[in-house]
């Protein structure tokens, strides 16, 4: 989560990872006036960085300590980094004593996550199934295959891993789980292809590994929680931007973004508003921004990322 540091590409990366920060031009330019910014995912602290490069004070936050020391070494006085889960960064006083007029959060995962083996977000041989963003904390990969009903995971293999054998792979997995439970990412890889056939390879790996990461990290309800609640954090003319990297979380965005922009949100059938009657602000971002070619071509994890903004009423 936040934008990786400068390093060659993992082999075996799931999708979401960036070995650079992505975006770095286009969302120094969303927020080029912003005087105070929380960066919710500071990652390695790249796009923090820079924001306070253009004359920013910048706190960045990340709910992975292990984000956090990195962001420390790469940012050292030019912000202030703390280890805080951006759900609760509008509840936090210090949070909100500090009235930002901008927000940023940077959805894909960040080298210190993909570099240590042991966090199991690659499906290299032998990888343990963990894949928390919160490094040691709460139920892991392994305890979610091996734990949750056959339906939970056809599910989320279906809507987070756009598979269509999804009923298929969770029977499979369900089977596999009651002879030998799942430990690494040989057991998942090995399920995927007893479904998807043996030729299949890393981009099924990604997709599919991916999907489990989202589910165990519950990060789609996570986004859904937290922007409401980052907007109202935001002083009256402020910017929130977020760059996503799977098609639900940049649903989750446009649709949250679009809702706000909205004067009245009663259903259509309703004789008299009761809603709060008021646009809250405007979208930034008619379209998403996406990279732009030469920054793909340096970096290949760039190529599903998207960027939205939104502006709050003055």
């Amino acid at each position: 989560m936040g934008d990786g540091a400068r390093q060659p590409q993992p082999a075996g990366a799931p999708a979401g990872f960036q070995h650079m920060s992505v975006l770095l031009d286009e969302v120094a330019a969303l927020l080029v006036g912003c005087r105070r910014v929380l960066d919710g995912t500071a990652g390695a602290g790249g796009h923090a960085s820079r924001l306070a490069q253009g004359g920013a004070r910048v706190i960045a936050i990340d709910r992975d300590p292990e984000a956090v020391r990195a962001a420390r070494r790469e940012l050292g006085e030019a912000a202030t980094v703390r280890q805080l889960d951006f759900t609760a960064a509008a509840a936090d006083p210090d949070i909100a004593a500090f009235t930002p007029d901008g927000v940023l959060l940077d959805l894909g995962l960040s080298s210190p996550q993909i570099d240590d083996a042991a966090r199991g977000f690659t499906f290299r041989p032998g990888a343990p199934l963990d894949m928390r963003m919160t490094a040691g904390h709460g139920p892991n990969a392994a305890d979610w295959l091996n734990g949750a009903p056959p339906e939970d995971l056809m599910a989320a293999l279906a809507d987070y891993g756009d598979e269509p054998r999804a009923r298929a792979l969770a029977r499979e997995i369900a089977r596999r789980r009651a002879v030998h439970p799942f430990a690494v990412s040989d057991d998942l890889v090995n399920a995927i292809r007893a479904v998807l056939g043996p030729r299949s390879g890393p981009a099924a790996f990604a997709r599919l590994f991916q999907a489990v990461r989202i589910a165990v990290n519950g990060e789609l309800e996570r986004l859904a929680q937290a922007l409401p609640d980052l907007l109202g954090l935001l002083v009256p003319g402020g910017i929130i931007a977020v760059i996503s990297y799977h098609s639900g979380e940049d649903r989750v965005v446009k649709h949250a973004f679009r809702e706000w922009a909205r004067a009245c949100v009663c259903p259509p059938a309703q004789p008299v508003c009761t809603c709060r009657g008021r646009a809250l602000g405007t979208v930034v971002t008619k379209r998403a921004i996406t990279p732009a070619a030469r920054e793909v071509a340096a970096n290949s994890r760039a190529r599903s990322a998207r960027l939205r903004a939104f502006r709050k009423s003055a």
